[in-house]
């Protein structure tokens, strides 16, 4: 009598938590492009090249210094755009250039129908008549007497300028993943003959276009109840900056590990908060704020310095420490160089997934510990900031334009003695197999998410010249006649 094989159960996974995936990878693509104009921006400013600095002992360089500026500018200033392209190109599969120009073409529709609706979703401003008539009435009896100083100037000044609705960043990212749907779902299409030419990959950013009207004017009919609770969002995660920051923080490293922290950043980074600077620009989000002078920037990231420059090295030390004496050498080069690349880029990614799976208890404390870091440099009122990470680089770059910066080295040197001492513990008391404690040799400087049992498995079968399925129905005592057992 024969029997039939019950076929594999196949885990499912959460619905769309590949696609989330998917997306949040895709962020890093426009991701990428922030230190670039913020070391332009940086440089630019009043206390690099400009008056304040270089300018002020070579007043040449002042052109240049406004050249680097405006060049930084112009990319602060086209975020949203920016996010568009990188979104729709990182998120398309086998994306190419139409990709990008169907992303390009999305959002400028998607801008212009949004800035021709916002008179009817959010009002008109007042005309000139109108801004005079409401002037102060001293200032008009003052006009009688010759003196026309108050209402010039309220003449010069204007009347205000029409409200846009303005989904920022977010806008962006939804333009770039509707160019990239339609890639992938119009690149192939066949149209009929006279229209042979538009077929193809030609279609896509037509088809794209025509979405962004839709999703431009769905976009203004919900503004004003968006506008509302994103406010109310952004108003509370900003007021409570020690509990919000906390929260942030700690979901923050919670979410590296599935490649969902870029989604969370792009709230707190491009769209929280408001600043107008000195010429009248308004900028939102932590990183444009902070590089533009606003002294209340920093909320989102100031705390991430401490970690990763030197919590991060200090847990990689304890690790080291931690590994068997053989090992201790091979897994110092690997550690050492992955606190390095922590300390000076901010780059945390490789020395995080050396413990994440393999100890995840220690990843646990690790996101609640920075989840305090950023609470407690904003309970102390510490501001600074990135275009990247927040690496040394960054932190030299911005010195001067941070709050007490220096305060970051002595926490941060408070917060190494921390994570040492305590990844230490809790690595030897609850004897986790963090890289250097494996069981087996092989699998020490290979893989650190690999499975002790499965190595070790593999390894005997290795030596016997067998299979693992063969060794273990060796060990079982079953033999290929199928008798035996026990």
């Amino acid at each position: 009598m024969t029997s039939v094989a019950e076929a594999p159960k196949v885990k499912r996974g959460i619905p769309g938590f590949a696609q989330l995936q998917r997306v949040g990878r895709s962020l890093m693509l426009p991701i990428a492009s922030l230190p670039a104009a913020a070391l332009l921006l940086r440089l630019g400013q009043a206390d690099m090249l400009g008056a304040d600095g270089a300018s002020g002992t070579f007043p040449w360089l002042q052109p240049v210094a406004d050249v680097f500026a405006s060049a930084g500018n112009a990319l602060f200033a086209n975020l949203a755009l920016l996010f568009a392209v990188g979104v729709a190109v990182g998120y398309a599969k086998k994306a190419d250039g139409s990709t990008g120009l169907a992303a390009v073409i999305g959002y400028l529709v998607f801008k212009g129908v949004s800035d021709a609706l916002s008179p009817y979703v959010l009002g008109k401003p007042a005309t000139p008549a109108e801004w005079l008539a409401g002037a102060d009435p001293d200032a008009v009896a003052a006009a009688g007497d010759g003196n026309f100083l108050d209402l010039v100037t309220a003449a010069i000044t204007g009347p205000p300028a029409q409200k846009l609705i303005n989904y920022g960043v977010l806008g962006g990212i939804v333009i770039g993943l509707t160019a990239a749907i339609m890639f992938q779902k119009y690149s192939r299409i066949k149209l009929p003959p006279y229209l042979a030419f538009f077929g193809g990959r030609r279609f896509v950013p037509i088809v794209t276009a025509g979405a962004a009207v839709l999703i431009a004017v769905v976009g203004a009919l919900i503004y004003p109840w968006f506008d509302a609770g994103f406010t109310a969002v952004g108003d509370w995660v900003t007021g409570s900056t020690v509990l919000g920051a906390f929260v942030y923080g700690t979901a923050n490293r919670l979410l590296v590990p599935i490649g969902l922290h870029h989604l969370l950043n792009s709230l707190p980074w491009f769209q929280f908060g408001e600043y107008t600077d000195a010429s009248g620009a308004v900028w939102h989000g932590d990183i444009a704020r902070f590089l533009h002078g606003d002294p209340t920037a920093g909320t989102f990231m100031t705390g991430f310095f401490p970690i990763f420059m030197f919590a991060l090295p200090a847990a990689a030390l304890a690790i080291i420490h931690t590994s068997k004496p053989k090992n201790r050498k091979l897994i110092g080069g690997i550690m050492g160089s992955a606190a390095l690349v922590a300390f000076v880029t901010g780059v945390t990614e490789p020395l995080e997934f050396a413990f994440v799976y393999v100890a995840y208890p220690l990843y646990a404390i690790h996101a609640v510990l920075t989840g305090t870091s950023l609470a407690l440099v904003n309970a102390l009122g510490i501001k600074s900031g990135f275009g990247f990470s927040a690496g040394a680089i960054d932190y030299i770059l911005n010195f001067r334009i941070a709050t007490m910066p220096l305060w970051i080295i002595v926490i941060g040197l408070g917060y190494a003695v921390i994570y040492y001492f305590l990844f230490r513990w809790v690595i030897t008391k609850w004897n986790l197999r963090t890289p250097g404690r494996e069981d087996d040799d092989s699998a020490v400087g290979a893989d650190p998410t690999a499975d002790p049992v499965l190595v070790a498995e593999e390894k005997k079968a290795a030596d016997a010249d067998l299979s693992p399925a063969e060794l273990d129905a060796r060990g079982s005592g079953t033999t290929a006649g199928g008798g035996g057992g026990r």
